[in-house]
């Protein structure tokens, strides 16, 4: 099995913090385990992060970010829960597009995996980015992939444009921008930002496009500057590839995480609470 679990019972008093990330390389699909409601715990809060879509290859597009749901739900104690950890897609080569991501789930909450970005078909049509919980950039003046706007909402559309940044959870992609800005959650007891889109390649020689906060991979350059890829256990888009290199930058994996809230036991002596 290559998820790790890790447990914090010091930064949020009287509660336990469960994370689940995962070692599987892009395209892994997914990596699945389970969680037993503790005694005692009858909600919970949660964090779901599905992994991010590869970037485009040869000039390409910037990956879409996973699906994000975050929120509180009902458990029982005893009972066995699933989770899944979705890996990220892998970058697309001079004449593909990045490949999208895999869903991420806990129990029945599940998140799409992000939307591969566009790449430069040269001579060829417009590339649209692929749809997931966040789309990826298009290219060649190719429409943004669509994102899953719920309800609830998971993420936002990539960029349209030659090449378009990849969606992230808090905001769409733009023609030739930054990649997406993800969401921020401090279910750790962190704020800490989630689920960032990929930059594109940059159309000028020796800079960046940089990716989304949340963990969204910079694209290459208009030379031999490389792509960088998502942030592992962000769930963040990966850069679009540069134009002589021409191969795009890995998605990052996903994440689950589940924070318990222990039922509120009063007892009344004398007429008092203790």
């Amino acid at each position: 099995m290559t998820i790790t679990e890790t447990t914090d019972t010091t930064t949020i008093p009287g509660a336990t913090i469960t994370k689940f990330t995962t070692n599987l390389g892009p395209n892994g699909g997914q990596d699945s385990t389970s969680w037993i409601c503790p005694s005692g715990v009858n909600s919970v809060m949660y964090l779901v992060v599905a992994g991010g879509g590869g970037g485009g290859g040869n000039r390409g597009g910037g990956g879409g970010a996973g699906g994000l749901l975050t929120g509180t739900v009902a458990v029982t104690p005893g009972i066995e829960y699933t989770v899944k950890i979705g890996a990220g897609g892998s970058g697309g080569t001079s004449n593909g597009s990045g490949n999208n991501g895999s869903n991420s789930q806990f129990n029945s909450i599940i998140t799409i995996g992000g939307g591969g970005g566009g790449f430069n078909q040269i001579g060829g049509s417009a590339i649209n980015g692929n749809d997931g919980g966040s789309g990826g950039g298009g290219d060649r003046g190719g429409a943004g992939g669509i994102g899953v706007a719920g309800p609830p909402r998971q993420g936002y559309n990539g960029g349209p444009g030659d090449p378009g940044s990849g969606g992230g959870a808090g905001a769409a992609g733009t023609w030739g921008g930054v990649g997406g800005i993800g969401l921020s959650s401090d279910i750790t007891g962190i704020a800490i930002y989630y689920a960032g889109g990929g930059g594109p390649c940059s159309l000028i020689e020796g800079g960046y496009i940089e990716g989304g906060l949340g963990g969204g991979g910079h694209g290459g350059d208009q030379a031999y500057l490389d792509p960088t890829a998502g942030t592992n256990g962000l769930g963040g888009g990966g850069g679009g590839g540069n134009y002589y290199e021409m191969i795009g930058a890995a998605g990052g994996s996903g994440v689950v995480i589940i924070r318990t809230m222990p039922s509120l036991f009063v007892k009344i002596i004398n007429g008092r609470m203790i």
